[in-house]
């Protein structure tokens, strides 16, 4: 990860910005305690904060070639 430097800042959001509704794609109970593990381990870190945008990623899994699941 970059080291925080001075210039860091962040990024305030408009008032009039409107969430976008966005696909909701169901996980099986594996994959999500997998993204929450995930989640929680990178704030544990540093790595991520928490947002203030009241906005969502959507995140899915892609089967590889020896049969195990990728977290994309």
């Amino acid at each position: 990860m970059p080291i925080r430097k001075l210039w860091d800042y962040t990024i305030d959001i408009k008032k009039r910005f409107v969430p976008r509704k966005g696909k909701v794609y169901s996980l099986l109970r594996e994959e999500q305690e997998e993204v929450h593990e995930f989640i929680m381990e990178q704030l544990r870190k540093g790595y991520i904060r928490p947002l203030k945008l009241p906005q969502m990623v959507p995140v899915f899994f892609v089967g590889k070639k020896d049969g195990k699941k990728q977290m994309v």
